[in-house]
């Protein structure tokens, strides 16, 4: 990756891409720019994003090598493609090649899916927290559009939770029947978080945590997974805490 965020890549094994190459100094250049303001790195189709082995590791589907080979000839026409210095080689630049680095930079992903999203909002959200706390989003929206940007993490933590479900949160130790309160909720969300390790451009999974977020009524259930049957969801043990921010902390930590 060169000082304007190249980044050299495979071109024929697009999923086999290698590291991220960042020049000494772009990292906290692009830190230093975030602390002034939010970083927006573009919109791009997962086809594009597999193309460049971007978050690859936390997409749904793979689109097929049409589509990818496609997607390519899009991201080359924009100039986010290069040829590299050898046959085999691509550079991808400009934020594309920036998004890249900082995502394989991360070591851990919160995963946010919603139920009852409206026109123009996503309905599914990334972040992927940086060392220095800024943090990667990708917002994600009906047809497949992914936005990326670079934010502090405090207003990434802020934006997330403004879009979960919102509501007077539910008792502790609330009895409540899980599926029935999501099968009548209004608005619900899963958020998962990951740890992973990664060893080039393979992501490999490790623990993880998650938490259902229900609004039912104008109230705020929160359900976690039972510590006997990972497959049953159960009332939270901190049903009373409001703060749903600081149970995304808590979830990250």
């Amino acid at each position: 990756m060169s000082d304007d965020g190249q980044r050299e890549v495979p071109a024929a094994e697009p999923s086999d891409a290698g590291a991220a190459s960042a020049p000494s100094g772009l990292v906290s250049a692009v830190v230093n720019l975030v602390g002034t303001g939010p970083v927006l790195l573009g919109a791009y189709t997962v086809a594009e994003l597999t193309a460049v082995d971007a978050i690859v590791d936390f997409l749904e589907a793979r689109p097929s090598d049409e589509v990818i080979a496609e997607a390519v000839r899009s991201l080359a026409a924009r100039q986010l493609l290069l040829a590299g210095d050898t046959g085999e080689q691509v550079q991808v630049q400009g934020d594309l090649g920036i998004a890249v680095a900082f995502q394989q930079r991360a070591r851990k992903v919160l995963d946010a899916r919603t139920t009852g999203s409206g026109p123009g909002e996503p309905w599914r959200i990334l972040l992927l927290p940086q060392p220095e706390r800024i943090c990667l989003m990708v917002r994600i929206d009906a047809l497949g559009v992914h936005q990326l940007g670079l934010y502090k993490l405090k207003e990434a933590l802020d934006t997330l939770t403004e879009w979960l479900p919102r509501g007077s949160s539910a008792g502790p130790g609330e009895a409540v029947d899980a599926e029935a309160v999501l099968a009548v909720s209004e608005r619900s969300a899963l958020i998962t978080v990951t740890d992973y390790t990664a060893q080039g451009s393979t992501e490999t999974a490790g623990s993880s945590r998650d938490l259902v977020l229900a609004r039912s009524g104008g109230r705020l259930h929160a359900l976690v997974r039972s510590p006997g049957d990972r497959e049953k969801l159960v009332p939270d043990p901190e049903g009373g805490k409001d703060n749903v921010r600081d149970r995304l902390v808590g979830l990250l930590r």
